[in-house]
């Protein structure tokens, strides 16, 4: 159950990121409002997952989730350039969470 919240909790990492860059600097009222409730939630999630997971792992599958997640949505949703070096780059963070749980630390 900790690996199925934490990864909600990932996804919900991107969510608010979006919406913080949809908030242009807190002048926007829906999109503030979505940040902080996903926020929260991404936030809760994590540390519900992190009661029965190491924290060196599973704050880097969060990040790694996030950040991966945010990266692929920007490109596609808001027009950030699509780069080898971009694309290569996401394969390293997707790498590095794997490896990490292939570890065994999260086991």
């Amino acid at each position: 159950m900790a690996w199925l919240v934490l990864v909600l909790s990932g996804l919900l990492e991107a969510g608010w990121a979006l919406a913080l860059k949809s908030s242009d600097g807190f002048t926007r009222l829906v999109p503030t409002v979505t940040f902080g409730v996903l926020l929260v939630l991404s936030m809760g999630g994590l540390a519900y997952a992190l009661r029965s997971l190491p924290v060196g792992t599973g704050y880097a599958v969060w990040v790694g989730i996030g950040a991966v997640t945010t990266a692929v949505l920007a490109m596609i949703w808001l027009d950030e350039p699509v780069t080898l070096l971009r694309i290569g780059s996401i394969v390293l963070i997707l790498a590095g969470v794997v490896g990490l749980n292939l570890s065994g630390s999260g086991h």
